[in-house]
């Protein structure tokens, strides 16, 4: 549901205090799957499953951007293997800007719940049996708003999670942590 008055500027991104795993008595090197979607392609919408099979070099096995399906599957970038988001920023964007999004709506693949994913680019991490490697930020794209129909551009600037590429093959389920490895 979104409560937006007709004139209203979109809201500028706010701190999340509390979900800072840090502040919550979390380690912040590690944390929990709490959710798993895949698409088979563009614009199709997600389902969630409870284990997947992660490819290396490629992505998660029927997922869009494994089969070169995906919206953007043409950019040249390798490093859409898997995306991630904080549980706790889908929360967040409930309660900060009166939008709310199921997992699947946000279109990333696996949601975690007390890691901090932002400073997880550049280093390498263990998502179930799954070795990755963070490669940059997921930021929200215009592709995303229009098929929500709702304004999440704003409010998820630099909070709508990681892009990774998957370093070995494996399996990633829902309740396995996800830990950094250096």
């Amino acid at each position: 549901m979104v409560r937006v008055t007709p004139d209203a500027r979109p809201p500028t991104p706010t701190p999340v205090i509390d979900s800072d795993p840090i502040a919550t008595g979390g380690d912040p090197g590690r944390g929990l799957v709490e959710a798993i979607h895949v698409t088979a392609a563009a614009s199709e919408p997600m389902h969630g499953v409870r284990r997947i099979r992660a490819i290396a070099g490629l992505g998660l096995d029927g997922d869009r951007y494994a089969t070169g399906a995906g919206h953007y599957s043409a950019d040249p970038k390798v490093d859409r293997h898997v995306t991630l988001i904080e549980a706790e920023e889908i929360e967040s964007l409930a309660d900060h800007a009166g939008i709310t999004l199921a997992p699947g709506e946000t279109r990333r693949n696996v949601t975690t719940r007390g890691i901090r994913l932002n400073e997880l680019v550049g280093r390498r991490f263990r998502i179930g049996t799954v070795e990755c490697e963070g490669t940059r930020l997921c930021e929200p794209c215009q592709y995303l708003q229009d098929m929500l129909g709702r304004p999440v551009l704003a409010p998820l600037v630099h909070r709508a999670g990681l892009r990774a590429r998957i370093l070995s093959d494996g399996q990633i389920g829902i309740g396995d942590e996800v830990v950094v490895l250096d």
